[in-house]
């Protein structure tokens, strides 16, 4: 099935980086890609120092690529060498240092070497840097000492595509020491990260920004128009005086009735007699 077969050409590539790996040693090998081509298999191999890997008159690629026919069956492997840009944002390449640097100077030094990694790491541009060392460091009993610097993602979707990890071990008197390093670059977008796009200029302000003062043929009947809006109804002459001539019943004001008193009532039976 298809399924098989990407399986297996993944596999298969995975083999090669490993025994690409072991056979150039301390050449600062980041990565190894394997394409297919009508000629035969093409190998992109990605160093630090391209010119270890060549070799003399080319004597390294070529024992490669003999061994490389004896060991998978490749029938005409072509390989290719890819320089890395920077060297300090890979994190095989500088897991790679940290176990040479372990190896050369010893485990009493590997506070000295884990901080000057990391400060060459964020010099180079990254957003955050971890260094995980695993072993007997200093002492004799095995501990696990943590360097770190700026911002790694652990979880979601940006950990696992984005950030770049790398192991390797370091065999030193004690014991083997483990190294884990992962990097986040520069260039990684987070899903927080939201940025605004801009909207398109209206008619009327390009219109506005055009030469000769933006001015067109519809822009006095538009202002006809806005003219036209803004005017108030007028009321008719009739119905203006109609209104004035009605009086108005003044609100909130209630009808007064007089009671006549007693007085009232003397004075107007003396005048009937």
């Amino acid at each position: 099935m298809m399924e098989r077969e990407f399986v297996a050409q993944k596999l298969r590539e995975f083999q090669v980086q490993e025994f690409i790996d072991q056979s150039l040693g301390n050449v600062g090998h980041s990565q190894t890609l394997m394409k297919k081509t009508p000629l035969g298999e093409k190998i992109i191999i990605y160093a630090s120092r391209p010119s270890i890997v060549v070799g003399r008159r080319g004597a390294n690629i070529k024992e490669l690529t003999r061994k490389l026919k004896k060991q998978f069956n490749l029938e005409n492997p072509q390989i290719e060498i890819g320089e890395v840009t920077n060297i300090f944002l890979d994190p095989n390449i500088v897991a790679e240092r940290i176990a040479s640097s372990l190896e050369r100077y010893g485990a009493n030094r590997f506070k000295g070497i884990g901080h000057k990694m990391i400060e060459k790491i964020m010099e180079a541009g990254a957003r955050g840097v971890e260094i995980f060392l695993s072993g007997k460091l200093p002492g004799a009993r095995a501990r696990s000492w943590r360097f770190y610097r700026g911002y790694v993602k652990k979880c979601g979707d940006a950990a696992q595509v984005s950030v770049r990890k790398a192991t390797r071990s370091a065999l030193l008197k004690p014991g083997i020491v483990g190294i884990r390093v992962s990097i986040m670059p520069p260039d990684i977008r987070l899903p927080d990260d939201i940025r605004w796009k801009e909207q398109p200029a209206a008619p009327q302000e390009a219109a506005a920004a055009a030469p000769g003062g933006g001015q067109t043929a519809e822009q006095p009947a538009t202002a006809a128009g806005a003219a036209a809006e803004e005017k108030p109804a007028e009321e008719k002459p009739g119905k203006a005086r109609k209104r004035a001539a009605r009086p108005r019943a003044a609100k909130g004001r209630k009808k007064v009735t007089e009671e006549p008193t007693h007085e009232d009532e003397g004075a107007a039976g003396a005048a009937q007699n």
